[in-house]
Order: C-alpha cells, then sequence, then structure tokens
C-alpha cells in the first residue's frame, strides 16, 4: 500500500496548484498510481522530470528502442522496482529483447548470448548501480558503441529511471492490478 495518498489540488503546496492544473490539463488528469502520482506531491518537481522524459522515450533520442528499453529493465532489475519492471518488460519484448534475456534478467541467471550493443548495455549499468562507479575499460566500450551522444542519452536514461525507482521504492508504490508479467522477485 502506498505510503502516500494520490496528490490532489488541494493537498499540493499551494504556490504549485498552477503547476498541478497544467500537468492535469495535459494529460487528463492527475495521475493516482506509479511514481509520477507520488512526484505529483510537488508537481513542480514532476513537469520538470517531464521534459527530460519526452526527450529520452522520443523521437529525438539516438537510442534505439530496444536499446531504452534495456536500459530501462536494468535499471530495474538492479534496483528491485517491481514497478518499473512490470512496465517495461512486455515492452522490451515488443521492441526486440528476447524472451530468454528478459525471464533471465528477471530471474538474476545467466544472460543468453547478447549483441555487443546490449552487452555493453548490461555492463554499464550492472557496473553502476553495484559498484556507483563506471570502469575506464566500460565507459570507453559503451562511447565506441554509442558515441558522445549516445552514452551521454544512456547514463541520463538509466538516471531517470533510477529517479522514479527511488520514489516507488520510498513511497511504496503498488503494482497496477492489470500486470502482464511474472513479478520481479526481490
Amino acid at each position: 500500500m502506498p505510503r502516500l495518498p494520490a496528490a490532489t489540488r488541494d493537498t499540493v503546496p499551494e504556490a504549485q496548484r498552477a503547476q498541478f492544473d497544467r500537468y492535469a490539463a495535459e494529460h487528463n488528469g492527475a495521475p493516482t498510481q506509479g511514481p509520477l502520482a507520488a512526484m505529483l506531491n510537488v508537481p513542480e518537481i514532476l513537469l520538470r522530470g517531464e521534459h527530460l522524459r519526452a526527450y529520452l522515450r522520443g523521437e529525438d533520442c539516438s537510442l534505439p528502442l530496444h536499446i531504452r528499453e534495456l536500459a530501462m529493465l536494468v535499471t530495474a532489475r538492479e534496483l528491485d522496482c517491481p514497478c518499473i519492471w512490470n512496465a517495461h518488460a512486455t515492452a522490451g519484448r515488443w521492441s526486440g529483447l528476447s524472451d530468454p534475456l528478459v525471464d533471465n534478467l528477471r530471474d538474476r541467471q545467466e544472460l543468453p548470448w547478447l549483441s555487443a550493443d546490449l552487452a555493453v548495455v548490461v555492463a554499464y549499468g550492472q557496473e553502476f548501480f553495484r559498484t556507483h562507479r563506471v570502469s575506464p575499460a566500460t565507459f570507453d566500450t559503451a562511447l565506441a558503441r554509442f558515441g558522445v551522444r549516445g552514452v551521454t542519452e544512456l547514463t541520463n536514461l538509466m538516471g531517470y529511471y533510477a529517479l522514479l525507482a527511488f520514489n516507488i521504492n520510498a513511497f511504496e508504490v503498488d503494482l497496477p492490478a492489470d500486470r502482464t508479467e511474472k513479478p520481479l522477485p526481490v
């Protein structure tokens, strides 16, 4: 059960009600579940994050969709975040990630053979989330695969989903009832 009730116009800081109204108008109402519902308690935080999310998830991002989805799944797995996992496992499969990759990543099993692009995403994310650093060798491999722009986008994509995971896990955001994926073991 979430630690906070869903934000409403009356519960947000008075000075940020215009931002609440703007978000609600642009999105056909205020979210009542998920990380955005928690972040809406301070609407300005949510609005600013939405700009980054729109870029990272949109057409302007240079990373292919399957790379972005894998980055989200690695972040979800490494930060034990069932909500992000649930939201992106099916999307990852649709983007071209194999069932064995998604399932083994979820279950912390040995991963199947990965293309160089996929392998670097997994190594980059796991290394950072486990050691809080990226070694020169791992960084250089990611840079060689994706270029300056791509490695910057990859880093910020994982960072943005880490922000979401922090909100989800700290506020104990519930999984939606309409789950389609096997739960992430945490």
